[in-house]
């Protein structure tokens, strides 16, 4: 018998790899099984990281799509050849589209979507056309993209997007869940509007040669795509009876008979929207009748708030040197720039979070703006919406009325450390501003055959939002208008036009729509960096004028020694003196080295400033570049020390 010799078993190498190679095999098995369940189980799961969550379907929005009653047709016209040509545009369309299958899911059938691609004189290009969306070219062939959404609904009312915007990604689901809650609620609340600025577009534009100036304000267009909107006359003597929110802006002089309407009207339980204002600077910079701006630019209300308990002082103007704004500064200073404390934006805790038309503002900006305050005594609930930082003051409303400047405001500026309430809301059972009845009609006019009986107190708690500025409603304090090809696009950079919707849904009972409108609409600046340069350039400002005083007192003083000085009370100064004495030339040394100190410190200032700047900028950089990737190195280095160890104790 020969000996036989089994066989070698394969070494442990070898069947180290096979194992390696099957586990390898079936990860990928695995990940690839996962991704198709996760894609045919979860299609719209997510997990939205971002500070402000983006995109993450805001309460409102589902609301309105859960209360929907009636079908809902989504026509989104988008052709390939736009996103080929500009990629940009193509990872837009699927964010347009992903964001619409989520209004899919979430309305239970009720939103129908079809996506369309317009290609050239083709049918479905007609019909983008026909729905009134914008065809823009991308070459010289004269061939025209489509990228808007038109939405019908089961009586056949059209509302469209007629294109979407990149820049206006942050509004999208605003713009989205607007179209769908028009469609679904043709029954619109109604809003009367009382206010002798042009909020409508000024008549005398085309005389003025400002066509632009005819354009409504862009908050009006705002209301108007939630609400019917009513003007209101000046000289009304009874407000219709079908409004629900009245908004009165700017009542300048108004009669006695129309300030006794909007008593009693809210003494009837209508909601009232007051915006007074010390300094209107959308008054003050249009022209009036004489081709000159007006030179009253105030406006009060004092007879109807001091008799429900509030004050809004139509004399002093409130300075905030936090979130003021950079303006252009004079031709005599040596900078181009400076902050304006008249007007400043209102953020972190200027706004009422508790307050729903607040609660998701980041900023809202305000121009000139005055206070609004308690009285003594009064009982009525006083809930403060706006208020300013501590770094502000109250000042005559004549130093931003008459000829303002910015510089000298800054310098002045001397923080009081209070914070002044700009914007409060009301709420409470009041007595009438005319307790002897209505007051007699205008001179020529008649009363109204329907005039409703007078009302000495409110029927039940009344509800007022009162805000002591006006100028929120001004277009270049929260929105930028563009025209892109014959369309006017409005982006805002403030939440002006989310604050003064969000009041009048509030206060007309409705809140669904508000937390969509307000997401995403704040300018979100570097903070640190803004309190630094501002807190250095304040300084700067105060140093520049002790600066600029002590140089006209020193030329003076240097004229008066050149000239001859009295030597005693009431004698004669000697006009052909040119020897000047050795105290003299003492004074004038003197002088000359307070200049060079005065100087030496100006320049230190602005040398601390980009100190601290540029080294917050260096330590930013250094957290970004090094850290973060020094961190992640650090992770994989231990996480391979760890499993090396694990395998040596597996071997061992």
């Amino acid at each position: 018998m020969s000996d036989t010799t089994p066989p070698a078993p394969p070494p442990a190498r070898g069947r180290r790899l096979g194992t390696s190679a099957l586990g390898l095999l079936a990860a990928a098995v695995l990940a690839i099984g996962v991704n198709l369940l996760a894609d045919r189980l979860l299609p719209r799961a997510r997990i939205d990281l971002t500070s402000q969550r983006l995109y993450t379907l805001s309460d409102g929005t589902r609301q309105i799509l859960r209360g929907l009653a009636d079908p809902i047709t989504l026509r989104l016209f988008y052709s390939r050849r736009l996103g080929a040509e500009i990629p940009m545009y193509g990872a837009y369309a699927d964010r347009v589209r992903e964001m619409l299958g989520e209004y899919v899911s979430l309305s239970n059938g009720k939103v129908r979507l079809e996506v369309l691609d317009p290609e050239p004189f083709s049918e479905t290009e007609d019909r983008a056309m026909a729905y009134g969306l914008q065809g823009v070219p991308v070459d010289q062939s004269g061939e025209q993209v489509y990228f808007g959404l038109a939405g019908t609904n089961l009586v056949d009312d059209e509302r469209t997007l007629p294109f979407f915007q990149p820049d206006r990604e942050r509004f999208l689901e605003a713009d989205l869940t607007r179209l769908v809650y028009e469609l679904s609620n043709p029954q619109r609340p109604v809003i009367g509007v009382m206010s002798p600025l042009p909020l409508n577009g000024d008549p005398r534009a085309m005389m003025l040669r400002q066509p632009q100036l005819g354009q409504p304000a862009a908050v009006m267009t705002q209301l108007r795509q939630f609400f019917t909107v009513k003007d209101v006359p000046l000289d009304a003597q009874a407000i219709e009876p079908d409004v629900q929110v009245l908004l009165v802006a700017h009542p300048q002089h108004l009669p006695d008979a129309a300030q006794y309407a909007i008593d009693q009207f809210v003494m009837r339980g209508g909601k009232l929207f007051l915006l007074v204002d010390p300094h209107s600077e959308s008054q003050a910079a249009r022209p009036g009748p004489t081709g000159q701006p007006p030179s009253d630019t105030a406006s009060s209300l004092d007879r109807l708030l001091n008799a429900w308990g509030v004050e809004a002082p139509s004399d002093k103007v409130v300075l905030d040197l936090r979130g003021a704004w950079r303006v252009r500064a004079g031709p005599q200073d040596r900078v181009q720039a400076v902050d304006y404390v008249a007007w400043y934006n209102l953020q972190g805790d200027s706004l009422n979070r508790g307050e729903i038309a607040l609660a998701q503002l980041e900023q809202v900006t305000v121009a000139s703006a005055g206070e609004v305050r308690k009285r003594e005594g009064s009982t009525i609930e006083f809930t403060p919406l706006l208020t300013t930082s501590s770094q502000s003051m109250v000042v005559d409303a004549a130093r931003v009325r008459q000829d303002p400047n910015p510089t000298r405001l800054l310098a002045d500026f001397r923080a009081d450390g209070s914070r002044h309430v700009i914007a409060a809301r009301l709420r409470g059972e009041l007595a009438s501003a005319f307790p002897d009845g209505p007051p007699a009609p205008p001179e020529g006019a008649e009363r109204p055959a329907d005039f409703p009986a007078h009302r000495a107190r409110s029927n039940g708690p009344a509800n007022i939002v009162v805000i002591n500025d006006s100028d929120v409603l001004e277009d270049r304090f929260w929105v930028r208008v563009q025209d892109f090809f014959g369309q006017q696009m409005a982006t805002p950079i403030s939440g002006n036009g989310a604050m003064v919707g969000n009041i009048v849904d509030t206060l007309g009972g409705s809140d669904a729509l508000i937390s969509l409108r307000s997401r995403g609409e704040s300018l979100r600046p570097f903070e640190l960096v803004e309190d630094i340069r501002r807190n250095a350039d304040a300084q700067y400002r105060q140093t520049e004028r002790q600066l600029t005083q002590k140089l006209e007192e020193t030329e003076r003083r240097l004229r008066e020694l050149r000239q001859g000085t009295p030597t005693a009370p009431g004698a004669e100064r000697n006009a052909n003196q040119s020897v000047i004495t050795p105290e003299q030339r003492a004074e004038i040394d003197a002088a000359r080295e307070e200049i060079i100190r005065t100087r030496r410190q100006l320049r230190a200032v602005q040398l601390e400033l980009r100190r601290d700047i540029e080294g917050l900028e260096t330590i930013l950089r250094v957290v970004n570049i090094a850290l973060v990737p020094a961190l992640l190195t650090a992770f994989a280095i231990g996480l391979a020390v760890v499993r090396r160890r694990r395998r040596a104790a597996a071997r061992a």
